[in-house]
């Protein structure tokens, strides 16, 4: 069967520019992949926090606006905590949720991670899973283990939206992120017809055929052609090369 999935290509600045920085950089970015899309693509940028007023009005219209993290809890005495109420209120249309470095330094579950996509779909906000593992993992060969386990771990539960617009899955080998190595296009799909085959078997065909799986590890301009030609690739998660701004506009028309 054709894959009608909508190609999705997300950057995440992490911990980098200041307001104004980010502004310019976005405002710069626009016209550039506007005027080079022939067909549907799909794309944003997660951002601190301190950005989203500023670029919630340089992006509307053009691309996504997103927050790379979100609080499990929905309200109360969470210091420092930002609810996906407060997200929504902000003008995000997504957040990452269990990104690799935030499971690293933070210890962030997959059990929390389940939580946060929750309170993100409670806002009618689209929530972007991030799995993947260690280079141990993938040496020992215990990678599709791992990977079933974060799946099964923050995605149980009635009630979850599988719904292209609610759940986006991002596979990001943790050994492939700021190091330089990148999974080769074999092993990204591989891995992603293993996710495609999970949720087949655990959630349905429906679910397996809308959800969307994005490659995440070292995606840059040269590389982003052949991974996301990949049958089980629709999109990819992009790291530094967010931040350069023809590189990553390349990186989204590679999409088309």
């Amino acid at each position: 069967m054709m894959n009608k999935r909508t190609p999705l290509v997300l950057g995440n600045w992490k911990m980098n520019t200041l307001p104004e920085e980010g502004r310019l950089l976005a405002r710069q970015m626009v016209p550039i992949i506007k005027d080079g899309l022939h067909r549907r693509v799909e794309w944003g940028l997660a951002v601190p926090l301190t950005h989203t007023g500023l670029l919630a009005t340089e992006l509307r219209g053009h691309a996504l606006l997103g927050a790379q993290d979100c609080s499990m809890h929905e309200r109360g005495a969470y210091t420092g905590e930002v609810s996906a109420a407060m997200l929504s209120a902000s003008g995000c249309d997504f957040a990452l949720v269990g990104h690799s470095e935030r499971r690293q330094y933070h210890g962030e579950t997959s059990i929390q991670a389940g939580l946060k996509i929750r309170r993100l779909q409670e806002q009618g906000m689209m929530a972007v899973y991030c799995v993947g593992e260690s280079l141990e993992q993938r040496q020992s060969g215990d990678y599709a283990t791992v990977l079933q386990t974060q799946l099964h771990e923050g995605l149980q539960g009635e009630g979850l939206s599988l719904d292209s617009s609610a759940l986006v899955l991002a596979y990001e080998p943790v050994w492939a992120i700021g190091t330089g190595l990148t999974a080769s296009p074999e092993q990204a799909n591989e891995v992603h017809a293993l996710i495609r085959d999970w949720l087949l078997r655990n959630r349905g065909p429906e679910a397996a055929a809308a959800v969307r799986i994005l490659y995440g590890g070292s995606v840059n301009a040269s590389n982003a052609a052949d991974l996301l030609a990949g049958p089980d690739v629709d999109g990819a998660l992009v790291g530094g090369a967010s931040l350069q701004i023809r590189a990553f506009a390349d990186i989204v028309l590679s999409a088309c």
